[in-house]
Parts: structure tokens; C-alpha cells; sequence
């Protein structure tokens, strides 16, 4: 990996950590069509670099990281991730060498986030939403944060759908995903260094990682910023037509490049 390569794949990893469209998958794309060689330390590389979009979160949410309740409810929403997490991502890893897989769970993901937010303005003029986030809420996005394990599916997206159809308030529900992610990569960062800490002492691989994780940080301060003003009036059905649109331009694109 060149540092412009790793420079562009920290600018994608920054603008859709936080975004219900999968930084996973588009890390997954965009590598694919600059023929960027499998490797474990790629594998590492695009886990580590989220690190740097967390400490974006870290920044901004620096004085409630530290209230005691929230700490125990985004340790109680980790525990499924890192018990389901450590289990079956030696399995789950394979796919990430597959565009294709990345390719349908975006166009599935974009049209379930159509119809999780046609649902949810129903019962929004119906009932009206909540914006507490009890430990039994915590622990169900928790569960929910574990389908990102499949490259696409979306971390974010996942629990934000899932915090939709359990009708909480769209901020509140924005802010725990972010607040999540701080042990969910942290700990998925320290533990693929610590399975394969030679990647980082090969020739070039930690200097693309500190490009990377940097660039990622920068962009993701923009992004978190963006995305919360965004969220107070407008809808997130955009994203999923952004990811219906972005998973066919990426079959076609795709399929000329492997045939």
C-alpha cells in the first residue's frame, strides 16, 4: 500500500464511519478498484484506521464519556459485539476478499433503511418517540452492532434501524452509535495487533497506518458534526437510496473488472 492509497482510504474510512452506509464496504470497494493485494496487515489496516474516526467522538463527546451511567451501558452494549465479535470473525474475515458480498448487503441494507424509516414516521405522528436509552435498549443495539460483522451491513446502520423500530429519538439514537463505537473498535483494533503484531514492523506499514488513522480522524470531526445537524430535520432515507445506487454502479463497475 502506497501513503496516497492509504491517504484516500483514511479520507472514505472518515467521511462513512458514522453514515448507515458501511465504511467497511466502501474500504472493501475502493481497494478492490485500485488492486490494493489482500494481506493480513490489510486486514488490520482497515479495522485500525476507525480508530482514528473514534477519537473524532472522543473530542466531541469528551464530558459525557465520563458519566457513569452511560459508561455502563455502552459496556453492557459491547458485550454481545465482543463475545459474538471474537467468536466468529476468523470465520466471517474470508469475506471481507469478496466485493460481491459487500455489493448485495448494500443494496439489502439501503432498501430495509427505506422501510424502517417509512415505519418509523408513522408511529412518529402516531405515538411520538423516546429519547431515553435504558441498559435493556443498550444491550438490543449492542446485539444489533454484531450484523457489521458481515462488510456492508453497517454498524451504524444496523443500530440505527434497530433504534428506529424500538421508536427512540433520532439524536439520542445517532449519539449512542458513535458513543458505541469508542470500546467496539478500540477493542477489535487491539485485538487484530495483537493476533498479528509483525504487520505493523513490516517496511512501510505502520507509517500508512498512522496515515490513515490521521486522515480518518480529520475527516470524521467534519463528518460527526455534519451528520448531527443533519439528523434534526431530515430523514435517513437517503442513505439508503445512496446505497442502492452505490451497490449497482459498483456490480457493474465490478463485474467488467473481474471478467
Amino acid at each position: 500500500m502506497t501513503l496516497l492509497q492509504s491517504f484516500i482510504l483514511g479520507v472514505v474510512e472518515g467521511l462513512t464511519e458514522f453514515l448507515p452506509i458501511s465504511s467497511t464496504g466502501h474500504l472493501v470497494l475502493v481497494q478492490t478498484l485500485m488492486r490494493i493485494e489482500q494481506s493480513q496487515f490489510l486486514v488490520t489496516f482497515d479495522i485500525a484506521i476507525q480508530v482514528g474516526a473514534i477519537l473524532a467522538v472522543i473530542v466531541f463527546y469528551w464530558h459525557e464519556l465520563w458519566n457513569f451511567n452511560l459508561i455502563k451501558k455502552l459496556i453492557l452494549g459491547f458485550i454481545p459485539t465482543g463475545i459474538i465479535g471474537f467468536t466468529v470473525f476468523k470465520y466471517i474475515k474470508l469475506l471481507l476478499n469478496n466485493p460481491f458480498i459487500v455489493v448485495f448487503t448494500l443494496f439489502v441494507g439501503g432498501i430495509i433503511i427505506i422501510l424502517a424509516e417509512k415505519w418509523y414516521k408513522k408511529k412518529l405522528s402516531e405515538v411520538g418517540v423516546s429519547s431515553h436509552i435504558g441498559y435493556k435498549e443498550a444491550f438490543l443495539l449492542g446485539l444489533l452492532q454484531t450484523l457489521a460483522i458481515v462488510p456492508g451491513v453497517s454498524r451504524s446502520g444496523a443500530i440505527i434501524v434497530g433504534g428506529m423500530f424500538m421508536r427512540l429519538e433520532r439524536k439520542a439514537l445517532t449519539e449512542f452509535t458513535f458513543l458505541l463505537a469508542v470500546p467496539t473498535m478500540c477493542a477489535a483494533t487491539l485485538y487484530s495487533i495483537y493476533k498479528h503484531p509483525e504487520v505493523l514492523t513490516a517496511g512501510g506499514n505502520l507509517s500508512a497506518l498512522l496515515i490513515g488513522l490521521a486522515t480518518s480522524f480529520m475527516v470524521a470531526l467534519i463528518v460527526i458534526k455534519v451528520f448531527i445537524n443533519y439528523i434534526r430535520t431530515r430523514s435517513f432515507s437517503v442513505f439508503g437510496y445512496y446505497r442502492i445506487v452505490l451497490s449497482i454502479i459498483a456490480f457493474i463497475i465490478l463485474s467488467n473488472v473481474v471478467s
